[in-house]
Formats: C-alpha cells, structure tokens, sequence
C-alpha cells in the first residue's frame, strides 16, 4: 500500500528514494533546452544538457517505440534542421510539470515556413502547433524523452495535408458510397 502520495514520486520501474534531485532543479533544465537552446540558439547548450546515453521515443508513425540514442550532436542536427526550415521558430512554454525524475511541457511551437524542411521547400506560410514532452531527468541531465508533436496541425498548416473536417467529409462519403453499392451486382 502506497501513503502519502508516494505513488506522485514513482516514475517507471524506480523508487522515490533513488530522486533525491530537486524537481525545481529538474525543471531548470527543460527550461534551459527550451530557453537558451530553441529560443536563444545556443545549440551547443545541448552538449551540457544530454547524457551520453539518453535514448528518445518519438510518438508518432513507424518509430521505434522502445526508443533510439539520442546524442548531444543529433539534437543540435535536428534543431539545426528545424531552424533553417523556420528561422523565427519560437518555443512559448505553455504549462510544465515536475514529479520525481520526469518533467512534462506543453509547448507551442510559432514561426514561419521560410526554407527548406524535411524536402519541403518554403511555402512561407505560418504555422501555430503544440508539442508535449516528458524528460527523464538523471544525474542533472535529460537522459530520457519521450515527444509528441501536432505533427497533424503542423502539415495541415503547411498545405500538406488536407484539413481535418474535408478528411471526415471524405471518410463519410466513402463509407457512405460503399453501404451504397455492396449490395449492387456487377
């Protein structure tokens, strides 16, 4: 039996005891990599905020839900990536919770499509999404992230794919068109 909210304070597989950290501490460093990383540019802060093992898990399509390493370098690659694609990008940290060794943030992610993204030349357009991410944070460093972000919103705004109530109205006709005729012998 749990007391005392003690359940708050176990993370995965690991005890309260072993997070002696500060969770104020805990979140100065999300803070930092959305702060001084993403808002500021200083890309290279990410070589003192990754551990050398941390592994991250990308929730969306066809990854790999046990997780990849993620590197000090790959961040800097990937944030590189995103800012040549929309230089204005800003972070807004909407809400961020601490608990034990993990922090969630709720962002939105403002800018403009003006190079370059992911083969995408620039549309110029402006696009408006969130991103929710939990850091596991171990030894003063993100040693864990597990992301999810408006992927669906983001290439919505970029005119990728189609808006979500023309995709239902689709989905409904062609369910529609299909009780229709499954009755019908050629």
């Amino acid at each position: 039996m749990v007391k005392n909210g003690e359940a708050l304070k176990r993370c995965g597989n690991h005890e309260a005891k072993d997070y002696a950290v500060n969770e104020d501490e805990n979140k100065k460093i999300v803070t930092r990599f959305i702060e001084e990383m993403w808002n500021q540019r200083k890309l290279q802060v990410a070589d003192e905020l990754f551990a050398v093992d941390c592994v991250t898990h990308q929730l969306r399509s066809g990854e790999d839900p046990t997780g990849v390493p993620r590197s000090a370098e790959s961040v800097k690659r990937e944030a590189a990536a995103w800012l040549t694609g929309f230089p204005d990008l800003g972070f807004v940290l909407e809400q961020m919770i601490a608990v034990g060794d993990r922090v969630v943030s709720h962002c939105t992610l403002r800018g403009t499509h003006s190079g370059a993204w992911m083969g995408i030349g620039p549309t110029g357009r402006k696009v408006n999404f969130p991103i929710i991410t939990i850091h596991r944070i171990a030894d003063g460093k993100i040693a864990e992230d597990w992301v999810l972000v408006g992927s669906l919103m983001l290439f919505q705004q970029l005119g990728l794919v189609p808006q979500t109530e023309e995709i239902f109205g689709a989905a409904t006709s062609d369910h529609s068109h299909t009780k229709a005729t499954k009755g019908t012998k050629v």
